[in-house]
This record gives C-alpha cells, sequence and structure tokens, in this order.
C-alpha cells in the first residue's frame, strides 16, 4: 500500500499514537525507576541499655507456728507478731511502712491427703510486709533479723511463696532519653551500611520502638536494674 495515497488525517492520527506510546512508555520508564529507588532501604537496630538502683523495696517476712489448740495457736502468733513489729519499729521503721495479713492455718486432720502423722494438728503462716524507698536501710534490716531467731521465731524461705521485691517506678521519666538514644544508635548504624554500600542515607521509612524491659542486673543484685529498649528504623536509601 502507497502511503501517498493515505488519508491525511489517518497518517497524523497514526504518528499521534505512536508519538503518545512513546511518552507514555518514558513516563512509566521513569515511574519504575523512581519507584525502585523509593524501595531501596536498610532496616537497622539501636540499643539503649543502662543501670538504675531500684527506688521500691517490698519485704515479705513469713513466719510459721504449730500447736494442737486454735487458741493457743492464736496466741503464739500474737506474741511473735507483735515481737517482729516492736523489732522493726525500734530498728526505725514506721507503722506506715509495715503491714499485717491475717495468719493462714491448715488443719491436718482435715486433710484429705497428708504426708502421714503428724505431731501437731495445726500449721499456720503469717506474713509481716515491708514497703519502703528507702533500700539501702531496708537491705541492711534484712541482715538483721535473724537476731530474733533467738527468740523462737521461726522464718520461712522468703525465695519461694513470697519473694522479696525490688521495683524501678520512674520509667517514664527515662523513657524520652532511652528512645532518642537507641535511635542515634540506629542512624549510626545506618550510615556505616549506607557508607560501605556506597549509597546515601535518606529519610526514615518505618520506625517501631520495643518495648522497654527491667530486669534485675544479676541473681546476687535484685535491687539494681538493667532497663533496655530496642528501636528499629528503616531508611531509605539512594545512590
Amino acid at each position: 500500500m502507497n502511503i501517498k495515497n493515505l488519508d491525511p488525517k489517518i497518517t497524523v492520527l497514526g504518528v499521534s499514537i505512536i508519538v503518545a506510546y512513546g511518552i507514555a512508555a518514558l513516563i512509566l520508564g521513569n515511574a519504575i525507576v523512581t519507584f525502585k529507588t523509593l524501595d531501596r532501604s536498610v532496616t537497622v537496630k539501636g540499643l539503649s541499655e543502662r543501670e538504675y538502683p531500684a527506688d521500691i523495696v517490698i519485704w515479705p517476712i513469713g513466719f510459721t507456728e504449730t500447736a494442737n489448740d486454735l487458741t493457743v495457736l492464736y496466741n503464739t502468733l500474737d506474741k511473735k507478731k507483735n515481737t517482729i513489729t516492736n523489732f522493726l519499729i525500734q530498728k526505725g521503721l514506721s507503722l506506715d511502712d509495715i503491714s499485717i495479713s491475717p495468719p493462714q492455718i491448715t488443719d491436718k486432720q482435715a486433710q484429705t491427703f497428708n504426708d502421714g502423722p503428724s505431731a501437731f494438728r495445726y500449721v499456720s503462716k503469717q506474713y509481716i510486709t515491708i514497703r519502703s524507698t528507702n533500700i539501702t536501710f531496708i537491705r541492711q534490716l534484712m541482715t538483721e533479723l535473724p537476731e530474733l531467731g533467738k527468740q523462737g521465731i521461726a522464718f520461712l524461705n522468703s525465695n519461694y511463696d513470697n519473694p522479696i521485691q525490688y521495683t524501678f517506678s520512674k520509667l517514664n521519666t527515662i523513657k524520652p532519653e532511652m528512645i532518642e538514644e537507641s535511635t542515634k544508635e540506629a542512624r549510626a548504624v545506618a550510615m556505616k551500611f549506607a557508607t560501605d554500600s556506597q549509597s546515601k542515607l535518606g529519610k526514615i521509612k518505618n520506625a517501631s520502638q520495643g518495648q522497654f524491659t527491667i530486669n534485675n542486673r544479676d541473681f546476687n543484685n535484685p535491687h539494681i536494674k538493667l532497663i533496655r529498649v530496642v528501636s528499629t528504623v528503616e531508611y531509605y536509601l539512594s545512590d
């Protein structure tokens, strides 16, 4: 077919379509390149870790007593409770720091299952709980409590049923600084990655803050808390 014989309108239309496809391909090509460039990213983590002393201690002092008569048992518990309370007050504690729980009494004869014959029908335990912000004072007082053992008071092991608790209550105060610190560390790691890969570090694409964790520094120092937070940040990369 001779092009010269074509209708000029058809020729113009054909050329326009070709040009339009060319422009569209160019735009689409640029869009794909832009998308791929923006899609290049690196995800890094930044850690902030600090040690702080606990600011609250909860110290349950448990003691036990046995008897075959309930009246005798309650009278003995009252005497021991008063002896412990007076000891704590004499050492410098306030009554506001002390709370006393009712005794827990077990009747061995009423139990369906038991370990065999017992010398005493009733076994009881009771707790006097100390709550204080003076950690150093309380820790010293703990070492002096065995003095009451000479007066016939049998204390329960505080590592099982009701362990001593040390808490840190000022987390909200240190949160902003620790988040800033973990974010800065994440950016430093991202900058190193960008430099090593001959790229430029762009803006933040995504960011998330992990949960704060508060743990004992170690088994022997539960009154010193290790506080950690990890921030995860994703940055754009460009050439």
